[in-house]
């Protein structure tokens, strides 16, 4: 098969041909139709994160067609059009055990711990717990969204967060996870003021119905007046030091911070206003991902127009461009939204 390979970190990748994935007894093989260009994928690239090994195939947002199934599969068919959340759950630790999926102490990543959805093939692990089912009306360029940006962002939104109608939500970053943030928000019933610096950026976020801000010094303040004191619930979805110190300070007294954008590297440990948080009860919390068992109730909402993961694309590219718009993330981002590559 065709694979975008990785054979040195901070290198321009090549298009290879290797050999195409076995397939486990209780998992899947998918062929990828489309698959998102995320900046964990760029972290990847880097070798920021230490879980990567090359040579390597990235890619973990995708979308496809079941090509393959192990024995022990029941719940799928091959030709079932599919998606999956970027952490393969065991479905055995405890965490599992307790639902929390997307926190297992076992997981797989594809495109991190496994070869990923940078090819025309890509395996799923524990298949009957990790595949989704995809509605026939939702487009695999749409799709590939949710399996890592759309859904965490959806996750961070509306159960960690727990947003609620009329309050106000401050987005930090507008990339592919901000403008997903900034949907679902929106859809919850909230006031969302969006921070960036990236011109694009702001004019997708304004498009989507959020007041814009230009990141900067009094970014906070200005977050502050426009909310009557401070935002309910503040995103960090770049994933800095400063963006994450940004959006704690944006909180109102006993608001909720959600940290969705990774810190890696020399950003990994950032010094935080802790005496804040004390004194005005501020809860911290982590977003990572989204269970498959929790997808459905999403993808009700899209089915019924509530939600749209169509309105967080950006630029649409071909296989050929993958290794191009992974290296090309080291630079100023070409158009907003989500770049998602398509198979002809």
């Amino acid at each position: 098969m065709r694979a975008v390979l990785i054979e040195e970190f901070g290198i321009m990748p090549r298009i290879a041909d290797v050999p195409a994935p076995e397939c486990p007894p209780t998992g899947a093989v998918v062929r990828v139709k489309a698959t998102g260009v995320c900046r964990s994928d760029w972290h990847a690239w880097t070798g920021h994160d230490s879980s990567v090994r090359t040579p390597h195939v990235p890619g973990h947002e995708f979308a496809g067609v079941v090509e393959q199934l192990g024995a022990e599969v029941t719940r799928s068919r091959v030709g079932d059009r599919v998606t999956a959340p970027f952490v393969y759950a065991c479905g055995r630790c405890a965490q599992c055990r307790a639902g929390d999926n997307q926190v297992c102490t076992r997981q797989e990543q594809p495109g991190f711990t496994l070869w990923g959805s940078f090819a025309d093939l890509v395996v799923v692990l524990e298949a009957d717990l990790n595949l989704v089912a995809l509605p026939d009306a939702l487009g695999y360029a749409e799709a590939a969204a949710l399996g890592c940006r759309f859904a965490t962002a959806y996750r961070a939104v509306v159960t960690r967060a727990a947003v609620r109608p009329g309050e106000s939500v401050a987005v930090h970053g507008c990339g592919g996870i901000g403008l997903s943030a900034i949907v679902v928000a929106r859809a919850a019933g909230a006031q969302v003021v969006a921070v960036d610096v990236a011109p694009g950026a702001l004019a997708a976020a304004e498009r989507l119905g959020a007041v814009i801000l230009r990141a900067g010094p009094t970014a906070v303040d200005e977050i502050r007046s426009i909310t009557g004191g401070g935002a309910h619930v503040s995103l960090d979805a770049f994933g800095s030091a400063a963006t994450c110190r940004a959006s704690i300070a944006s909180l109102r007294p006993r608001g909720r911070h959600v940290q969705v954008g990774l810190l890696l590297g020399d950003e990994a440990m950032p010094p935080l206003p802790m005496g804040d948080v004390v004194a005005n009860e501020l809860d911290i919390l982590g977003s990572h991902g989204m269970a498959a068992h929790e997808y459905p109730a999403m993808l009700a909402q899209i089915a019924e127009g509530r939600l749209s993961p169509a309105l967080t694309l950006g630029r649409r590219i071909g296989f050929d461009e993958l290794g191009g718009a992974l290296a090309g993330m080291s630079g100023p981002a070409p158009s907003a939204g989500m770049t998602v590559a398509v198979w002809d």
